[in-house]
């Protein structure tokens, strides 16, 4: 009796917890079918009371309108050039200084890592108007450096990447320089390699920050044709009243890349994210 007693409850705690689940998964999905519903219909029922679920009529001319709005080419490949940067940028520089925090010995560093950890607490919108300021006055303002300016250097990519190393035993660096590894040797061809599960979650991390970046993309280009897709997407949002059948045809033709992306690399997504803390 008691053994069925103990089944019965094991049973109904786990039909709750696929409850709670199914509920946050409809919880999750909900805004991403609404917002496919919604680029399908006309401008009247995107803002009728109550809310009309499914359009009247399945048409694509909102997604015309979206593409002839916006130079979706241009925005693509700022976009893609911007997170390929900016990933570059991330993986050899946190590298090299996470390296540097969690294996050298020199003056200074734990200064220098104290303001990395004071640099990630503070919002990054405080540092918008500093960064403008040296991108205009370089004059590079409306380019593709400017969208990858912020990203060159990463305070969490730093953090992150020293606490890998850091699990690294001291041993395996001290055993390549014994074989005669300098510093850099050591560096590049034993540490870098252990720190693979790591790297690969600070790209997903990378990729996904700068792909929804919206405020600095927004400030430093103001050319349409330099823009990113999250910039881009704001201009269609109008001052007095906005279309959102096209706003929202326009948001889902700038997410079909990265969710391609996804399905394609589900797993190494996964496994990046699950595995980061893993060695």
């Amino acid at each position: 009796m008691k053994r069925s007693s103990l089944q019965r409850s094991k049973q109904l705690t786990t039909a709750l917890t696929y409850v709670f689940l199914i509920l946050g998964a409809i919880i999750m999905i909900f805004p991403f079918v609404w917002m496919i519903l919604t680029s399908f219909k006309t401008q009247t029922e995107s803002m009728q009371i109550p809310p009309v679920i499914f359009p009247s009529q399945w048409n694509l001319s909102n997604f015309v309108d979206a593409i002839a709005s916006l130079p979706f080419v241009n925005m693509y490949v700022n976009t893609a050039l911007m997170i390929l940067f900016r990933v570059i940028c991330a993986v050899v520089f946190s590298s090299m200084a996470g390296y540097a925090f969690a294996k050298l010995h020199f003056k200074g560093k734990n200064i220098l890592f104290g303001l990395i950890l004071v640099q990630m607490s503070l919002p990054s919108q405080i540092f918008i108007l500093p960064q403008y300021q040296m991108v205009a006055k370089l004059g590079m303002a409306n380019s593709i450096f400017a969208l990858v300016f912020p990203g060159i250097v990463s305070a969490f990519g730093t953090f992150f990447l020293r606490q890998t190393y850091m699990g690294i035993p001291t041993e395996i660096g001290e055993a390549a320089c014994l074989d005669g590894c300098n510093q850099f040797e050591t560096f590049v061809k034993v540490m870098f390699p252990l720190t693979g599960t790591s790297v690969a979650a600070l790209t997903i991390f990378t990729a996904v920050f700068a792909y929804g970046d919206l405020m600095w993309p927004l400030v430093v280009n103001s050319d349409l044709n330099m823009m990113t897709l999250s910039s881009g997407l704001a201009t269609l949002r109008g001052q007095f009243s906005t279309n959102f059948p096209v706003l929202m045809a326009g948001s889902l033709l700038a997410m079909l890349p990265m969710v391609i992306l996804y399905m394609i690399f589900q797993r190494q997504f996964i496994e990046g994210i699950a595995n980061t803390g893993g060695k």
